[in-house]
């Protein structure tokens, strides 16, 4: 009969197949670490390139029919204008209009830069639509945003220590996820994309994406070590297989949504189209670092702060003791036959006391006379 197949999800949810996270968590813990400290770096020494959303400026839009080299024409038209320092961002809506964004300009120079975009678009200066945005509202929407985020992750983590009843839970995904919104951002930094609304909507969904994904390993976290103290299995044991049993599909998950997003970016930077490619880049480094952060840091460091509560010591200890008993016991048994086994040997040759005698036989006399 042919042997059954054991896939790998099987394989390792059972247990017969494991990465253990929690012996390496020092590593990955380094590692997570000297990555955040360089993305801030990148942060503070680039800086962040701000949408005039978030920043002010002037915004125009003419009809123009789009080709491949069509935005990269037009910015370099722009040094050509009459008006200097510009700061213009150029990118495309769609397949029939041009978008420039610039700084905050005079009415004269709004005058000036339509009527040489409209030139540049071929069209009427009437047709090119310009909205002012001011630097103020900018600031005001930016520090809602701060404050958005921070109500955010408070509610987050009053959420996660109500439904877990643990608040070690609740710094462990807070932990994550600011891993996860410090990567992203450090990334937009180091390749220049603009911070824009969109952006913002995208690194809300990846916090979501984030802590659905750490949710997952702590309810089967839960469900392990739920009875610990009558085991003798630790917390961090636990939590790994937890882990472990969660990783096929956790990946599966990243996969299956890292897809599209893919997709996403690579139309957005194709097409020339900066909202598309500012979110698409935004939910694919997310996601990938939300993945990365459930399994590496969230449960590893939640185990770490588990193991130093006193009950998992006076717990840990116990097992400890227990399996040092059992490994005297082994030893002694050991031991024993090992002594044993050389004696009654010797005993057997020379008919030393303990040798095991043959066993008689009923010969009758006239058997023994007969010779038999």
């Amino acid at each position: 009969m042919a042997e059954k197949k054991v896939s790998v999800a099987e394989r390792l949810y059972s247990g017969h197949l494991s990465y253990d996270f929690m012996k390496a968590r020092k590593g990955w813990f380094i590692f997570s670490g000297a990555l955040v400290a360089l993305t801030i770096l990148i942060v503070v020494l680039r800086g962040l390139t701000l949408g005039i959303e978030f920043r002010g400026g002037t915004d125009f839009q003419a009809p123009m029919t789009i080709e491949t080299t069509t935005v990269d024409d037009v910015r370099s038209h722009l040094n050509e204008l009459t008006v200097q320092d510009l700061e213009a961002q150029v990118f495309s809506l769609g397949t029939s209009n041009i978008r420039v964004q610039t700084r905050s300009l005079t009415p004269d120079e709004i005058t000036t830069t339509r009527a040489e975009i409209a030139t540049l678009a071929g069209v009427e200066p009437a047709e090119v639509t310009y909205n002012s945005i001011g630097a103020s509202w900018g600031k005001q929407i930016t520090e809602r945003a701060a404050v958005a985020l921070v109500v955010f992750l408070g509610l987050v983590m009053l959420l996660i220590a109500v439904y877990f009843r643990d608040w070690k839970m609740s710094i462990s995904a807070i932990v994550a996820v600011l891993h996860d919104l410090v990567v992203t951002v450090g990334v937009y930094a180091a390749v220049g994309f603009t911070v824009t609304p969109a952006t913002v909507i995208a690194v809300l969904t990846i916090l979501g994406y984030s802590l659905y994904d750490t949710v997952v390993v702590f309810d089967k976290i839960r469900e392990n070590t739920a009875g610990l103290e009558q085991t003798d299995r630790t917390y961090s044991y636990e939590a790994n297989r937890a882990v472990n049993q969660v990783l096929v599909r956790s990946l599966n998950t990243t996969v299956i949504g890292v897809i599209p997003v893919l997709a996403l970016f690579i139309a957005g930077t194709s097409l020339q189209s900066d909202p598309l490619a500012d979110l698409g880049l935004a939910l694919l480094v997310g996601m990938i670092a939300g993945a990365y952060s459930s399994l590496f840091i969230a449960a590893p460091l939640l185990a770490w702060l588990r193991e130093r509560e006193p009950k998992m010591v006076e717990h840990r200890a116990q097992i400890e003791h227990r399996r040092a008993r059992a490994a005297a016991k082994a030893a002694y048994r050991d031991s024993v036959a090992a002594a044993a086994g050389p004696v009654a040997e010797r005993a057997a040759v020379v008919g030393e006391p303990g040798a095991r005698q043959p066993r008689r036989t009923n010969v009758s006399r006239a058997d023994r006379k007969k010779g038999k």
